[in-house]
């Protein structure tokens, strides 16, 4: 093996995340479905010979990157090395040995140079439907929540199995959109392989044992510094959330020791009965990411950078569920766990994380069908349509916080053309919805307001897949909760925040998601920024003089200002 300068590794590793983020996007543009598509709901890495992750891709997700760290060792003991051959192609949705549930394909390509297994490339993408129930929480195990593929080979020495796609199809309710889709993320593993055989070439590398030293070392040494230069101590944080039909109670203490973070997940609620329940590799996925964006955020993650956060969790708690609990939304849960993280961490790093904010995705899916109550017009059409939107985050210590902004996930929200594309469905409103975020010095992000509704001749199912109903984000300092999520009926009726629901034809779901708490005590917030919300309309005069040190006259001046055009 060539030696190199510390300046030619750090060209490397930067090449790395480059060659990654390249291979990401060739996903974006090529997958099938709009969660991928549109929302970026997925994520890619490279790794080394011995399945350690070297970098991923700054597009995707921290539950699908940090969660795929630990599967490419599951493929390498499931496949053997020895089985492993120039033109494979493997894949999984193994809940426990993937990123957390079955509607995630992962799919991981060995990378060989001069005949030699040098690395992989793994990619992950959440697909629209995987058969079973639906995406949902309404399954009672896990063998409900649709097809499962086992660790195995998609393509040997090239030559895809037409077989398992055969069975694949027979199993799906858009088997075109699947399939197109492991398609799609067996190419952007192949498109990363191409781009590393030329860092590999252009470098004279044999194989990428000495960029791997050099990433790993030189990572969790920096981690380390980062974590041992904080006062050692312990804390316990706790959260209150929705559940499915009793509220679900996360309990973590943390304790900063020499060379490790620990988190404790003792005390938290058991194991629900429907599909919320969370595999631990998706809970060791964003709690590790809560405490890498608090403590370490500059250092790219890899298998070094996350090892010194160590999580553990009771087995069949809600948070490390085990086979064969029903996982379909873990993010529900999951989303949850970096604020629950926060509400420790604020205790031994004050003013340093937000108020908690929505948590988890404001996520619904729409199996659409031609109307049964009458005749349907002849192009009615079925069609399953997965739509991403977001709620507000917790402000910060030090600014307000982002509307309908997804934390902890990142994913982006979907543009409503891109949803009514793919499918008959029609979003009659979408828009900020004031007064949700908390008040506060620093105020929350502002939820958003979301009808949604058939075309003619349609009638539908509706997952959802929402929290906040009973328990909205709690502020930090003194600040104030969000808005709660609210979602009813045309005619006004209460619908539950999951589970799945018909609706007849010409019936519109109104939907209402959750703000961001508020940072600090309100009386405290700078009147030009209380101004400021009332003229852009993120707070109505009532709430102002309810929450805010402003006078009514005060009230009058922004009003005025904001009908001659002038947002401050």
């Amino acid at each position: 093996m060539t030696q190199h300068s510390k300046v030619a590794y750090q060209v490397m590793w930067n090449r790395l995340i480059s060659v990654v983020e390249e291979q990401a996007q060739a996903l974006v543009r090529t997958a099938f479905s709009t969660s991928v598509r549109e929302a970026g709901d997925l994520s890619a890495g490279v790794y080394n010979a011995s399945g350690d992750m070297l970098a991923q891709a700054v597009t995707g997700t921290p539950g699908h990157v940090n969660a795929m760290a630990d599967a490419v060792g599951h493929f390498i003991r499931r496949i053997g090395p020895d089985n492993m051959f120039e033109g494979d192609v493997y894949l999984t949705n193994d809940p426990w040995e993937g990123t957390g549930h079955k509607h995630d394909i992962t799919v991981v390509t060995p990378s060989f140079f001069g005949g030699k297994l040098i690395g992989f490339f793994a990619c992950t993408a959440h697909v629209t439907d995987i058969g079973g129930r639906g995406f949902g929480a309404d399954a009672n195990d896990v063998h409900e929540e649709g097809l499962y593929i086992p660790i195995m080979k998609f393509a040997h020495k090239g030559d895809v199995d037409r077989t398992l796609l055969s069975i694949i199809r027979g199993n799906v309710r858009e088997p075109d959109q699947l399939v197109g889709d492991i398609y799609a993320l067996a190419n952007s593993n192949d498109i990363g392989h191409q781009r590393l055989i030329d860092m590999v070439k252009e470098f004279a590398l044999s194989d990428l044992t000495g960029i791997s030293d050099f990433i790993l070392t030189n990572s969790r040494a920096a981690t380390l510094a980062r974590i041992n230069a904080l006062t050692p101590g312990t804390a316990s944080g706790h959260m209150r959330i929705d559940g499915y039909d009793k509220p679900i109670d996360l309990h973590v203490t943390l304790t900063i020791e020499k060379d490790r973070i620990l988190s404790d997940w003792n005390g938290t609620s058991g194991l629900d009965k429907k599909g919320i329940n969370v595999p631990l590799v998706y809970t060791k996925a964003y709690a590790c990411y809560a405490l890498k964006c608090a403590i370490a955020p500059e250092i790219p993650n890899n298998a070094a950078s996350l090892a010194p956060f160590e999580i553990t969790a009771p087995d069949n708690s809600i948070v490390n569920a085990k086979f064969p609990a029903p996982v379909a939304l873990r993010h529900v849960i999951g989303h949850m766990v970096p604020d629950t993280v926060y509400n420790a961490l604020d205790q031994l790093l004050p003013n340093m994380v937000p108020a908690e904010g929505a948590g988890c995705l404001c996520n619904f899916q729409l199996s659409l069908r031609p109307r049964t109550d009458a005749p349907a017009p002849k192009d009615a059409t079925r069609a399953e349509v997965l739509t991403f939107n977001s709620g507000g985050s917790g402000a910060r210590p030090t600014l307000d916080g982002m509307s309908t902004t997804a934390f902890p996930s990142g994913v982006m929200t979907m543009p409503v053309e891109a949803t009514e594309q793919v499918g008959p469905v029609i979003i009659w409103r979408k828009e900020l919805r004031p007064d949700s975020g908390g008040a506060g010095e620093f105020r929350g992000g502002l939820g958003q307001y979301m009808d949604v509704g058939a075309r003619e001749g349609h009638e539908f199912d509706i997952s959802l897949m929402l929290d906040r109903v009973n328990h909205p984000a709690q502020g930090r300092r003194d600040g104030q909760p969000g808005g709660a999520t609210h979602i009813t009926r045309g005619d006004g009726s209460a619908m539950p925040g999951k589970g799945k629901h018909f609706v007849s034809h010409g019936e519109v779901v109104q939907m209402a998601f959750p703000g961001g708490a508020g940072y600090g005590n309100p009386r405290a917030r700078d009147k030009e920024s209380i101004k400021r919300d009332l003229a852009l309309g993120y707070i109505t005069p009532e709430h102002a003089a309810q929450h805010y040190n402003i006078s009514a006259d005060e009230i009058a001046e922004a009003l005025a200002r904001a009908n001659l055009g002038d947002t401050l």
